[in-house]
């Protein structure tokens, strides 16, 4: 169904790529939930399927296609077979809830037959078949994003992309967001969402892709949104901090803190300097089966010694002991958000709306002028009519030719038959008045 070897993205500007040798693939019918902090390229994956942008290295299959082979003329009617379901929900204000949905189909070419069948059946399944009518400034947000699946789905695509569908909304309305495309999912629709909201993926238990900077660092079958990203702040020295602040670890006085430290086996770590032997100690709790991790220097000078509660102060290692630290190589905040791939979206999607109003206006300006050329059949045919009626009410009567003299024929025919006065063969009436001469 949707197949990526060893696909990499590198948006123009950047220096670390969106997406880095991804390679991962996604059967029929399944319901995949992608996470990953901001920045970890879960839009540039679901942008690569819906070939809104090309992959920097590597062979992306979708419905047995292979994107690097269809041409930019031909990328309208493979986007026929996939919907697409935006965070903001991305509706024509100036139109009813029917209309937006059957815009899609009108677009496509659908016959006004399919249309009327096609739209009520999919209002009915996403619960908004009473609001048919309806603008879209009168609904609720979860309303308008049931607005936004219905006109996604009602082409009966085989592949539904959803970018964080319930972002803008509260738990409850997710809820029923959630159960809607559930119900999309069980008609044999592949779904994969992009998504924050841990709530829903624990809750849900189905396959869970995990992106960290452009990697798949996690795929479960029946996953939950995990701790993996939690798992990076630890690397980052931002457990720490984020921790203190939760009010689940307590700060010690800082005190002179040196770069030279080893790693006690209590799980902390004690740094001290050559002279005095005095140190900074920063304790993070290490989960069972794990070593503790160690925080950056700045973070040790942010908030001094870090003790769990309960916990005693370890005892100091001589400076002569101490061995030296070596940092972590840098490898980039899974917090920072990747400003140049956002830029190049919000441009890319600045585009689609301007495409899509510009076929707004194209059907509406066909659809006055199929209103005009209806108009004129109707004046012409009135027009018609009345020229048959008036021709019918003066249709002159054909008389009856005055015959030939020299025609044999019409030696046996009397006076008034030869004058044409009366038809021949027709029998004489009272009315007839003898000519010729008398005896």
């Amino acid at each position: 169904m949707i197949r990526f070897d060893r696909v990499t993205k590198t948006y123009r500007g950047s220096t670390r790529p969106a997406l880095d040798s991804v390679s991962m693939e996604i059967l029929r019918g399944e319901f995949v939930f992608l996470v990953g902090a901001s920045g970890s390229g879960k839009s540039s994956f679901l942008r690569l399927i819906l070939k809104e942008d090309k992959p920097t290295r590597g062979d992306i299959h979708v419905l047995g296609q292979d994107l690097g082979a269809i041409s930019s003329r031909k990328v309208p009617y493979f986007r026929r077979n996939l919907g697409v379901v935006f965070q903001d929900f991305r509706l024509l204000p100036n139109k009813s809830v029917y209309d937006n949905v059957a815009f899609t189909l009108q677009v496509i070419g659908k016959s006004r037959g399919f249309i009327q069948e096609a739209v009520p059946d999919v209002l009915q399944m996403v619960g908004l078949a009473e609001k048919a009518g309806r603008l879209p400034h009168e609904l609720s947000g979860g309303e308008q994003q049931r607005v936004a699946i219905a006109r996604a789905v009602v082409n009966k695509p085989a592949i539904l992309l959803a970018d964080e569908p319930t972002g803008n909304l509260d738990p409850s309305t997710s809820a029923g967001i959630m159960t809607v495309l559930e119900r999309i999912n069980a008609g044999g629709t592949t779904v994969v969402m992009a998504t924050h909201d841990s709530a829903i993926v624990d809750h849900m238990q189905r396959r869970v892709v995990e992106l960290v900077s452009g990697q798949v660092v996690r795929d479960e079958s029946h996953g939950e949104y995990g701790m993996t990203a939690e798992v990076a702040l630890k690397d980052s020295g931002l457990t720490a901090e984020i921790a203190l602040a939760e009010g689940s670890i307590h700060p010690v006085a800082p005190r002179p803190v040196s770069r030279a430290a080893s790693a006690p086996a209590t799980g902390s770590v004690s740094t001290g300097t050559a002279s005095t032997g005095a140190v900074s100690t920063l304790t993070v709790p290490a989960s069972e089966g794990e070593s503790s991790v160690s925080a950056p220097d700045d973070v040790e000078l942010a908030f001094g010694s870090v003790l769990l509660p309960g916990e005693t102060e370890p005892a100091i290692i001589p400076a002569q002991e101490a061995a030296p630290v070596t940092a972590p190589p840098a490898t980039g905040s899974v917090l920072v958000e990747d400003a140049p791939e956002l830029e190049e979206e919000r441009q890319q999607l600045e585009r689609q709306r301007a495409a899509l109003e510009a076929q707004q206006r194209a059907v509406e300006a066909q659809r006055q002028a199929l209103e005009a050329q209806r108009q004129r059949a109707a004046r012409q045919r009135q027009e018609d009519e009345a020229a048959a009626a008036q021709r019918s009410g003066r249709i002159p009567v054909q008389q009856p030719l005055p015959a030939d003299p020299s025609d044999p024929a019409t030696a046996s025919l009397s006076l008034a038959e030869k004058l044409g006065l009366r038809a021949p063969g027709s029998s004489p009436s009272d009315d007839d008045q003898n000519v010729g001469p008398t005896r």
